[in-house]
């Protein structure tokens, strides 16, 4: 059996396991902030767009009428007519959780459930409000770049 708090009094205003059983729900919440800002799982990290070229690989992993996801480089990139080539941020306009998927012609938030177009990167269905932020892309010595100068 426990025995009741102290009374608080202007000297002591709480008693050591409020103080604790205070800071352990603040860190919590601050999770959950982190979870739902992008920095939790799924989110993102840095800019949402490269800040130099990004090296892609072969441009026949993009199959044309359809989408490739770079994850790692939080990219979209679609070919939606042989040889054109259109690559968004995979970073999420709504939380800035990166999406996980293309399927269904979309483009899926793991997050909150955004859908996005893989040919135009336009909000499908939201939460989120604003389309994925359009990358330069080229075709540059047999291989796709993305970024900056791209």
């Amino acid at each position: 059996m426990t025995s009741p708090a102290p009374e608080a009094s202007a000297a002591f205003p709480m008693d050591r396991r409020t103080a604790l059983r205070g800071a352990a729900l603040a860190g919590a919440a601050g999770l959950g902030v982190t979870a739902c800002s992008g920095g939790g799982p799924g989110g993102a990290k840095g800019a949402a767009t490269p800040t130099a070229p990004v090296d892609l690989g072969a441009p026949a992993d993009v199959p044309v009428g359809g989408a490739r996801l770079y994850r790692e480089q939080r990219l979209v990139v679609s070919q939606p007519a042989k040889g054109e080539y259109k690559a968004f941020s995979a970073v999420c306009t709504h939380a800035g959780c990166v999406v996980d998927k293309i399927e269904d012609g979309k483009i899926s938030c793991p997050c909150h459930g955004s859908k996005f177009d893989p040919a135009t990167g336009k909000v499908l269905q939201g939460p989120a409000g604003a389309p994925l932020p359009a990358v330069p892309v080229k075709l540059a010595d047999g291989k796709l770049i993305a970024g900056p100068d791209a």
